[in-house]
């Protein structure tokens, strides 16, 4: 693809990066076949082609318009045009630029504003978004129908019992909204980790790994969010903490981009290249430790439809890994058709496309219940939440299908 950047961007690393990744696009459109959102709607500017074209029409000097940004917003981010594309085209890093350039040429109406604002105070803190989800779980049998399905009944708290001193130790990253929604989820991860031998700390102050207000294009405000997160990582690094676990797969691609997106500040640049080489998603630490022996295929073969999170599979390129697991546990694998597509969850995505998420959702339900599994498994809050209030079968986060396995004596 020709570019035409004007000198004064093509002069900075951003400008540079963008006109690299705009001449690897050989505008093929194989992309769009495996987009979700030029499957729904059949429209060019819905999918990575036309969104490309947009981009660099903007970082080409002429003026975007609400309908650039519309198109924009639609894109789930959920890079499966990346999975998909011959020539290599990095979109996801392009899309960032693109994004934060027409967000500041492109003024959003004031209600706009405001809910993204809201979205990124509540969610990116346990401390807001817990005692509000509280309410709504109080209130939800008096909630209509379809507003009720939205809100997960509430699950237990509790800790996980580590059963003495580990000798081996491991970051994992709470998330912000995973403790309140699913404790079960990090309960599980850690007696896991325990029953392998590794303690699972997180250290006070962490939070939120600022993926949220990445994809919400307040960059400025997702850099504090990382910074915060390598500080309180830092001395459990120094000390020799082998890995940061991440457990919700929507969250281990930004702790494993750390490294790129803090690349230009000199105070943070080699840390979080660091904490990047150290991120690792739950299932490549399980698979790691190899514990195929100790779960000696227990599970009885209960049949689990799989949903491969598009941040797993595609984000971080982790396929069949969790899928193994599982059937090494015993597990029954049935097939799922267009495994490939976003469920529609894609962060604060369901809230503020709620038509195409609503689509997207009953599509990918249908496709995993279509072989009629007990279970619908899966490796992330987001799509977990998502589905489970429309789902006919539970759906769980795989490692709480691993964790009585391999913590409960044969």
């Amino acid at each position: 693809m020709q570019t035409e950047l004007p000198e004064s961007l093509l002069q900075t690393p951003t400008g540079r990066t963008a006109d690299k990744i705009l001449r690897n696009c050989v505008h093929c459109g194989f992309c769009n076949a495996t987009c979700p959102t030029y499957q729904l709607t059949g429209d060019e500017l819905d999918g990575p082609r036309g969104r490309i074209y947009l981009m660099k029409q903007a970082l080409e000097g002429r003026q975007p318009s609400a309908r650039t940004l519309l198109h924009l917003d639609r894109c789930l981010t959920c890079r499966a045009c990346e999975t998909t594309c011959p020539s290599g085209v990095d979109y996801h890093t392009l899309l960032d630029t693109g994004r934060e350039y027409i967000e500041q040429r492109v003024r959003r109406p004031l209600h706009q504003r405001l809910l993204r604002r809201l979205l990124r105070l509540v969610l990116s803190s346990p401390r807001r978004f817990t005692p509000l989800l509280r309410v709504a779980q109080g209130l939800r049998p008096l909630l209509p129908a379809g507003l009720g399905k939205s809100v997960p009944a509430r699950v237990p708290g509790g800790h996980a019992a580590t059963g003495g001193q580990l000798s081996r130790t491991m970051l994992l990253l709470d998330g912000c909204v995973q403790p309140a929604l699913a404790p079960q989820i990090n309960r599980a991860t850690r007696q896991v980790l325990a029953a392998l031998g590794i303690d699972a700390v997180t250290p006070q102050g962490s939070g939120c790994c600022g993926a949220l207000s990445h994809h919400l294009t307040a960059m400025q405000e997702a850099r504090g969010f990382m910074k915060t997160n390598i500080d309180a990582w830092w001395p459990a690094i120094e000390a020799g903490a082998e890995a940061i676990v991440v457990s919700a797969s929507g969250c281990a691609p930004m702790v494993k981009d750390y490294g790129r997106l803090l690349g230009d500040d000199p105070a943070y640049a080699d840390k979080a290249r660091r904490v990047s080489e150290l991120a690792r998603d739950l299932s490549e630490v399980i698979t790691a430790e190899q514990p195929a022996a100790s779960l000696k295929r227990r599970a009885g073969g209960d049949s689990i439809a799989f949903h491969s999170p598009c941040s797993l599979q595609h984000g971080q390129q982790i396929t069949g890994v969790v899928e193994d697991l599982l059937i090494e546990s015993g597990y029954t694998l049935v097939p799922v058709a267009d495994a490939h597509l976003c469920c529609g969850s894609a962060g604060t995505y369901s809230i503020l496309q709620p038509a195409l998420a609503g689509q997207l959702r009953s599509n990918k339900l249908q496709a995993l219940q279509a072989e009629l599994p007990s279970a619908i498994a899966t490796a992330n809050i987001g799509c977990l939440t998502h589905m489970a209030g429309h789902a006919r079968v539970p759906v769980r986060h795989w490692i709480e299908l691993l964790e009585p396995l391999l913590t409960e004596a044969p």
